[in-house]
């Protein structure tokens, strides 16, 4: 099995920080990324964060030059908020300027905020989203694309410009209920797990995902089955737990301010059962059981708001040092 890295940035930041600077950090952290052989370097997205939030499209063109031959992608984008046709063609523009490297992660979105703000009526997400892709998928054909759905209406157009990739940008897509995961295996091309996700669940719902495959007929070989996964190393499981406590606590603390309390009620049980954190042994067996279970693309988050992007970058070191060559061909 061709098991990747990449790293998941985590780039918002508190209103008083310098987001000038906290982005050239991130050219840092993705060259460093680069130069110690990880695969793919992808960013988050959302519109009206409490935190800074810098837009990942933009913010992936900026890492191009950085970042060799790295995919660059988007775990996941609010597609159903954006116009589809906005999506098509910058994300094309995007492959392009990356000479095909471009992964589509794409979600339906959660918070009430944004689509109040945008008009849009959250009950309406999941067939915007649906529309969107088919949209998006029509614009990049070579026929003139026809299109008239509740949401989404086109008359005979393309894309004025196409992916660099002849097979067309892969879609991933992020969902959280077996539901939408078995919607996902329809409609996009991977499924991408949540990081805060637990090993029993996402196994399980890995194999519901390439079950739906198979039943309507799509193929389950070869494929990228991905997971997002909050990571940090240090000697020790106690020391790496201590270490990541404040930032990774301060970091769901945010989310649980979107009625998701779990993320604070619940913090011990997903440094147990969902992130990597601890000792590079420990998560070395935590790794072997996510391939176990077929997972075989990892995103790993290690930085959050607020911490040193030297700490980040010293896990980056030690998983590159004492954990990849495991699944890489090196032990």
């Amino acid at each position: 099995m061709n098991i990747r890295f990449g790293i998941l940035l985590d780039h918002q930041f508190p209103k008083h920080e310098d987001v000038a600077f906290h982005l050239d950090e991130i050219v840092h952290l993705t060259e460093r990324a680069r130069d110690l052989g990880f695969d793919a370097v992808f960013g988050i997205h959302h519109f009206l964060a409490e935190l800074q939030t810098p837009q990942p499209f933009q913010v992936l063109a900026r890492l191009i030059p950085h970042s060799g031959n790295m995919l660059l992608g988007t775990s996941v984008y609010v597609a159903s908020l954006s116009h589809p046709v906005q999506m098509a063609e910058e994300l094309a523009t995007l492959d392009q300027l990356s000479r095909g490297r471009v992964i589509f992660g794409a979600g339906i979105g959660y918070r009430d905020e944004e689509f109040a703000s945008f008009g849009i009526d959250r009950s309406d997400r999941a067939p915007r989203f649906i529309e969107a892709l088919e949209v998006i998928r029509g614009l990049w054909g070579d026929a003139p694309f026809e299109y008239s759905g509740k949401h989404f209406t086109l008359n005979g157009v393309n894309s004025s410009v196409r992916p660099y990739q002849k097979s067309t940008i892969p879609i991933w897509i992020g969902a959280n209920t077996p539901k939408t995961i078995a919607r996902a295996a329809e409609i996009g091309d991977a499924w991408i797990a949540s990081p805060n996700v637990k090993f029993n669940w996402a196994k399980g719902n890995l194999e519901l995902f390439k079950k739906t495959r198979e039943v309507s007929g799509l193929s389950i070989s070869g494929g990228h089955y991905p997971i997002a996964r909050e990571l940090h190393i240090a000697d020790s499981d106690s020391e790496a737990i201590e270490r990541s406590s404040h930032y990774l606590q301060r970091e769901y603390a945010e989310y649980a301010q979107y009625d998701l309390d779990h993320f604070v009620n619940k913090y011990d049980e997903y440094v147990e059962k969902s992130f990597l954190v601890g000792s590079a042994e420990t998560v070395t067996k935590k790794i072997e059981e996510y391939v176990g279970a077929g997972f075989n693309f990892f995103l790993f988050r290690t930085f959050w708001s607020g911490m040193p992007y030297e700490m980040a970058i010293d896990t980056l070191e030690r998983f590159a040092a004492d954990v990849m060559p495991k699944f890489k061909g090196g032990e």
